[in-house]
């Protein structure tokens, strides 16, 4: 009994400060970037405790010294603000281009009041190309993932599923590839929370059990699991 309990102890997941620390490798590993953003939100935040410790409590040692230790408080927040979006931002750039990468997107990144599925409404079995479909308060978003002159057709043909069964709900398009003008996938998140709310939430719940029926059970490609990604092959 103690030994498997000692086995356990050994094998258990590795501390929040551990954790913290790999992260912080990771991101600095493909984004050299970051930790001077994190040392300039971190020096700025002191410096405006400081500052404050000056102007507010001149003379009375107790008040500048919480000023002082709430701008280093706030140093370490932002720090760690910056280090979780820029390692956001890491991760999903290791994935980038490849089959699945906007499923993982909505699989743990879709905003407040939005709800998608991981795995595609559509996909080319040849290309793995895929159409990917989210619905919120800013009505239906349709996200083609791939090259935009071969997702162009199947997200028109998803859109007018779609416009079939819900003709008074907005719509909206969304690529994300390599094409120059293409969403970033790290920024598909973002630019969904920017779509204008026009639903109400007993209305997206609707919306939601209406697009249920045109739910498919559609041939996965293999590689379409984020978290077992594989690189597309030169063509």
């Amino acid at each position: 009994m103690a030994r498997e309990a000692k086995n356990a102890k050994a094998t258990k997941e590795p501390g929040r400060m551990k954790q913290m620390w790999q992260v912080f490798q990771m991101t600095r590993r493909y984004d050299p970037k970051a930790q001077w953003w994190m040392l300039l939100g971190f020096v700025l935040a002191v410096a405006a405790g400081v500052l404050l410790a000056i102007l507010l409590a001149a003379g009375n040692v107790f008040l500048m010294i919480v000023w002082i230790l709430a701008g280093v408080l706030a140093g370490l927040l932002t720090a760690m603000i910056i280090l979780g979006r820029r390692a956001e931002k890491a991760a999903y750039s290791q994935i980038s281009g490849q089959p699945g990468a906007v499923g993982a997107v909505f699989k743990s990144s879709l905003p407040r009041g939005w709800a998608g599925s991981e795995m595609p409404v559509n996909v080319n079995g040849r290309t793995q190309d895929a159409i990917y479909r989210a619905v919120g308060k800013g009505g239906v978003a349709l996200v083609a993932e791939g090259p935009a002159s071969r997702t162009k057709r199947m997200l028109e043909d998803e859109r007018r599923k779609v416009k079939r069964v819900l003709p008074n709900v907005p719509i909206t398009v969304y690529h994300v590839g390599p094409d120059e003008d293409s969403i970033p996938l790290h920024k598909l998140s973002k630019t969904l929370r920017k779509v204008k709310n026009e639903l109400t939430k007993a209305e997206v719940l609707a919306v939601t059990n209406r697009l249920s029926s045109l739910n498919n059970q559609l041939p996965i490609p293999k590689g379409v699991d984020p978290y077992k990604v594989r690189p597309q092959r030169a063509r």
